[in-house]
């Protein structure tokens, strides 16, 4: 009997103790989020009235482009955490176990889900750690922002401000501006050239485009030249035949003199003979000060720099989630609709920090509030990457930042094949395709052969419009998986 009630006195006191230890891990949690949520806010604050300052400090922009990394791997971890499947609630639900980013779902009890949690737990620490240390070594920093001049009023939402202005380019834009304002003594007769690479569609051309409205540059400079490929015609390469100028200084200053500033837009290589020509053409015809400014996808054109070259990169992860969802949810809070949330965020890992896709794919969701619409956007994306890898090895986002060819296919139209051929960009005032590619992707039109569509038209400047040449083609399936097919009630995309 003395047993009995031992044995059961034991089991009593032990969980009554595991009762203790999970109630306050519940509110180590609860409050670990909560302060992280307060830490990401006064960091928000701080990043948003920055940006509306015209900083020159290279030091103090090197502070706040720490300070938005850390934010942004703040609010990944946090919608991480939060938006993270609840598989004790759902996980025998057939239908939220196929949109489950794992092939097993374990239950609340599995070591892998304690794991998970407490791989969660560690990184909602890491992140609070580094922003509330970043945050009170930028106290000063706040106080200096009232020594530099306004730039522009701040909009009242953040996703209009995302639409309407660059993303995380703001440390980029300082150090070309200093490159452009920076006075060479009058003895040196070198004529200035800064190589700007990256990527396709990383974003050059805007980058270059919003810095040449600054005020300070306009001032700077008498005339902006932009020049491209087809400029290059024949062996003296004068920069002012073809050139489409952007913008002329007609009125009088003292601080401009007759300083031009050239833009060379290069799709390609160039040369390194027809390089030498172009700048010593440009180097005995350009009054002093001008300066140039190459872009390129290719690293190549940095040896033709008189100054270390700017590399453009795409966003990382954590930064395209909080891009892609501002651009996703608009004013709605996704806390709101955590059902939501979590598959938006699944859907920004898909799209390999593609900016194109991060507008398109925003615009679609947002249209369609509907979770089924959701769910049926994110099985379709897996299943096209699926098939695109296991065909070609490789994801169709690597092909198509290489402007390469890449198969994808149609959400609406299984039997059919989607390829996108050929990528290029329009100035605003050429004609564009009036079908866009959004429609074709996951809509129902009737089309088939080669053609091009409209894939986005940027609302910065230059205001370029995208176009892809693309091909639609019936996809041809053989006996045996057609009836694989039919069987299993779902054909493969």
């Amino acid at each position: 009997m003395e047993t009995f009630l031992s044995a059961v006195l034991g089991e009593l006191i032990s969980r009554s103790i595991n009762f203790i230890i999970n109630k306050w891990s519940t509110l180590l949690k609860l409050n670990m989020e909560e302060s992280l949520q307060r830490a990401l806010l006064r960091a928000q604050v701080i990043i948003e009235e920055a940006m509306g300052w015209q900083i020159t400090n290279q030091a103090m922009l090197l502070q706040l482009g720490m300070l938005r990394d850390a934010m942004h791997r703040g609010y990944y971890a946090l919608d991480a955490f939060r938006y993270q499947p609840h598989y004790g609630e759902d996980g025998n639900d057939p239908a939220a176990r196929r949109f489950m980013p794992l092939s097993k779902v374990p239950s609340a009890k599995d070591p892998y889900f304690s794991s998970r949690n407490v791989q969660f737990q560690k990184q909602l620490r890491e992140a609070l750690d580094r922003l509330s240390s970043m945050i009170v070594d930028l106290n000063e920093l706040v106080m200096f922002l009232m020594s530099y001049p306004r730039m522009y009023r701040q909009p009242y939402n953040m996703h209009i401000l995302l639409g309407n202005c660059m993303f995380g380019r703001q440390m980029e834009v300082e150090l070309v501006i200093k490159f452009l304002l920076h006075t060479q003594p009058r003895s040196s007769q070198e004529l200035e050239v800064l190589p700007i690479v990256g990527p396709v569609r990383v974003g050059k051309s805007t980058l270059v485009t919003h810095i040449c409205k600054d005020e300070r540059v306009r001032d700077y400079f008498s005339e902006i030249l932009w020049l491209c490929d087809s400029n290059f015609i024949n062996d003296e390469l004068a920069c002012r035949v073809g050139c489409v100028m952007k913008h002329q200084n007609c009125m009088p200053n003292s601080n401009r003199g007759n300083r031009l500033l050239v833009v060379i837009e290069l799709s390609g290589d160039l040369y390194e003979d027809a390089w030498n020509r172009l700048y010593l053409a440009s180097k005995q015809s350009f009054p002093c000060g001008s300066k140039i400014i190459v872009t390129s996808c290719s690293d190549k054109i940095a040896k033709f720099g008189t100054t270390p070259a700017l590399t453009l990169k795409f966003l990382s992860k954590e930064a395209y989630w909080y891009f892609f969802k501002t651009l996703t949810f608009g004013s709605m809070d996704p806390e709101k609709h955590p059902s939501l949330a979590q598959l938006a965020m699944e859907i920004a890992r898909l799209q390999y920090g593609s900016f194109h896709g991060a507008y398109i794919m925003s615009y679609l969701l947002r249209d369609n509030l509907n979770i089924h619409f959701w769910r049926k956007v994110l099985s379709f994306l897996r299943r096209a990457i699926q098939k695109h890898v296991s065909e070609f090895g490789v994801h169709h986002f690597d092909l198509l930042k290489q402007n390469r060819p890449a198969l994808i296919g149609r959400m609406a139209k299984p039997s059919e094949d989607f390829m996108i051929c050929h990528q290029n960009h329009r100035s605003s005032q050429e004609e564009v395709p009036e079908i866009r590619i959004k429609d074709l992707l996951y809509g129902s039109i009737k089309r088939h052969g080669k053609f091009e569509v409209l894939v986005w038209r940027s609302q910065l400047a230059p205001y370029y419009s995208y176009v892809d040449t693309c091909e639609i083609r019936e996809r041809k399936i053989t006996g045996a998986k057609r009836k694989r097919s039919m069987k299993d009630g779902a054909t493969l995309c």
